[in-house]
């Protein structure tokens, strides 16, 4: 591992200058090749004097710096706490040194304009010292230093910061404080033996990924139209109580699970190529930035699906109704689900995957809650609920395509944006959002299931309306890949419609 310890405070024979030396020693007794720079020995104007930093020209000792953070695995930053933040030297260094080119790059597309991360195959850490108890300056203050160097320079550049170590108040230190500081450091400087961060550390940042690979904000809309056909099935809340409801809960969501990380597994080509990854697009990019491999993905995979199989099996074994029914309906959405992405099927690349999509999420999951809880597949009311659902999906699913038009076509993913283009993404999705809300009015004025739709599902009406309105605002017209988080946001909260109403109803 290669490390550099950035010394920013102005003196170099000051107490940083010495904390710096400790942790170099620390990190060379680590067996890691460490190496130093002074920010104050540097000749530069810590000013940006032109419009783009990029218009300036670096001095030498800059160029060098350059390189030097080119060269290094891990940064270590040592400098002192003044006025909140770090010494002005220090901010000019960032300033003339992480410009655009070198630690980001820029873009500049509508709703797309954003920032790639050109320095996030690096790691570092913060040394600060400071004349008050550190508690003061995280507490009190807030530590607005630390936040803007972690967050707003190094974490905006793709940095990611695995450890700040405050030192403080230096004034009134005594000779075995400032040791037992430099030690402390030192052992800092050791502990890159095994890495840059703790074990602790590297467990919870291992599990922050994990959740987000399981991607856990689409798991609500299945759960919605589960627990909609348990309801409808048994007419009451005591669903709750019936261990089948819960067991066959359990196998939807490791079912989700396998979906998603499979869909990861399987979409890296498009993903990879994808600029406009957001919430709902473009998949959680775990595996394009590295923070999960293959490996762990076919890991992942596996242990969902082994779930998946316990689950079910428990389920269609304790189900009140129709053994045949239940394991036909269970099997019908793994396959559906998983055939998403994953070969043979693959159905999102040939302009199948919006149904797959609306069909598992809706009448496929409210049909297995109908079944599992003693409900049988001839009976209108799973079929009923789920058409309203069904068609309420489309249009946020349809719109999906647009932020990832550019990749899947790469990729050769014919989504219905990429078959169709975005004119055609844009009227099927402004005609199942109307049709979606036809169907449910007119299920309540035939009175076919009383229960599930009153009068509140006439508000779904101007929400339809406003997600006409915002497509033909925002895609008229529109000949390539954009960002659309706000008619993204109209069109997922236009399910609640058709999920929350009918849940109410039936409780």
């Amino acid at each position: 591992m290669n490390v550099l310890c950035i010394l920013g405070h102005p003196r170099t024979e000051s107490f940083c200058g010495a904390l710096a030396d400790a942790y170099c020693e620390g990190a060379e007794e680590a067996d890691v090749d460490v190496r130093e720079l002074a920010v104050a020995d540097l000749a530069f104007d810590p000013d940006v004097r032109t419009e783009s930093p990029v218009d300036q020209r670096l001095e030498d000792d800059l160029r060098a710096a350059q390189r030097l953070i080119g060269w290094a695995d891990h940064l270590a930053f040592v400098y002192p706490n003044w006025w909140g933040t770090m010494p002005a030297r220090l901010k000019g260094f960032f300033d003339r040194v992480f410009e655009p080119g070198f630690a980001f790059a820029e873009y500049d597309e509508g709703e797309g304009a954003g920032h790639a991360e050109l320095l996030d195959d690096k790691t570092a850490e913060l040394i600060v010292t400071m004349d008050m108890p550190p508690w003061v300056y995280r507490w009190i203050y807030r530590q607005p230093g630390t936040n803007a160097v972690k967050r707003a320079t190094l974490g905006y550049a793709g940095v990611r910061t695995t450890r700040v170590t405050t030192l403080g108040p230096i004034e009134s230190s005594t000779p075995a404080e400032r040791e037992g500081w430099l030690e402390r450091v030192r052992e800092a400087g050791r502990s890159l033996e095994t890495g840059p961060e703790s074990r602790a550390a590297r467990t919870t940042r291992k599990a922050k990924t994990w959740l987000s690979a399981l991607r856990l904000q689409f798991y609500p809309m299945a759960w919605l139209a589960y627990t909609i056909g348990a309801l409808a099935a048994v007419g009451s809340s005591d669903v709750f109580g019936s261990t089948a409801y819960w067991l066959g809960l359990g196998f939807l969501c490791v079912l989700e699970a396998a979906t998603v990380l499979s869909n990861e597994y399987y979409d890296y080509e498009t993903d990879r190529k994808n600029t406009f990854a957001g919430p709902f697009t473009g998949g959680s990019q775990v595996l394009v930035d590295g923070a999960l491999s293959f490996r762990d993905l076919r890991r992942g995979i596996g242990v969902a699906l082994a779930l998946t199989a316990a689950f079910g099996v428990t389920t269609v074994a304790i189900s009140a109704g129709s053994t045949v029914a239940i394991a036909g309906a269970m099997a019908a959405l793994v396959v559906l689900a998983l055939g998403y992405t994953a070969p043979p099927l693959e159905l999102s690349y040939r302009t199948l995957g919006e149904v797959t999509v609306a069909v598992t999420h809706s009448i496929g999951v409210l049909l297995i809650g109908f079944l599992a809880v003693g409900g049988s597949w001839q009976e209108p009311e799973p079929w009923l609920l789920g058409l309203p659902f069904l068609l309420s999906v489309l249009p946020s699913i349809t719109l999906a395509g647009v932020p990832d038009y550019a990749a899947d076509r790469l990729a050769d993913k014919r989504t219905v944006a990429v078959r169709f283009g975005i004119d055609g993404a844009a009227t099927v999705a402004t005609g199942t959002a109307l049709l979606a809300a036809l169907t449910a009015i007119g299920w309540h004025l035939l009175d076919l299931v009383p229960e599930a739709y009153g009068p509140a599902i006439y508000l779904c009406v101007p929400h339809a309306l406003g997600i006409c309105w915002l497509i033909h605002r925002r895609l008229d017209d529109a000949t390539g890949p954009q960002r659309i988080d706000g008619l993204m946001a109209a069109s997922l909260s236009y399910i609640t419609w058709f999920a929350v109403v009918p849940l109410l109803g039936l409780l």
